[in-house]
């Protein structure tokens, strides 16, 4: 009889050859590759514009306000889709044929009374700079 343990042998081997795979590309690209440090190779490049100021400056809230937005809004539409792809189906189970269509109008009403909040606070408006946000 083989031991328990001799059941992972073969994921410990996949793993192993994943970690030598990658540690193989990282030392080969070090021997076989070209390495000049040319001054024009070690300038900052962003998009062809010049560099200017410095990257470790203060940014104004509103970009994460912006990013979490999109993340919240993103969600709520994956949350969205499982109910389009059941919608015709879900009067068989719940029992009510409109039990579906009530649920996701709630559901979009709470999303509609959130954006309705944050257009009213002003967080998507760029064109004024304030302190309260």
């Amino acid at each position: 009889m083989v031991p328990y343990y001799w059941q992972y042998l073969a994921l410990l081997m996949q793993i192993a050859v994943a970690f030598l795979l990658g540690v193989g590309m990282i030392v080969g690209s070090r021997f076989i590759g070209r390495h000049r440090n040319i001054p024009v190779k070690l300038e900052a490049y962003e998009c062809g514009i010049e560099a200017v100021g410095d990257a470790r400056q203060r940014f104004s809230v509103r970009f994460y306000l912006v990013a979490v937005l999109f993340i919240l809004f993103d969600v709520e539409v994956v949350f969205m889709m499982p109910w389009a792809v059941i919608y015709r189906r879900l009067p068989k189970i719940t029992g009510s044929p409109m039990f579906g269509f009530w649920e996701m109008l709630v559901y979009l009403g709470f999303v509609a009374v959130g954006l309705y909040y944050i257009v009213r606070k002003g967080i998507l408006n760029w064109n004024q700079d304030r302190a309260d946000l």
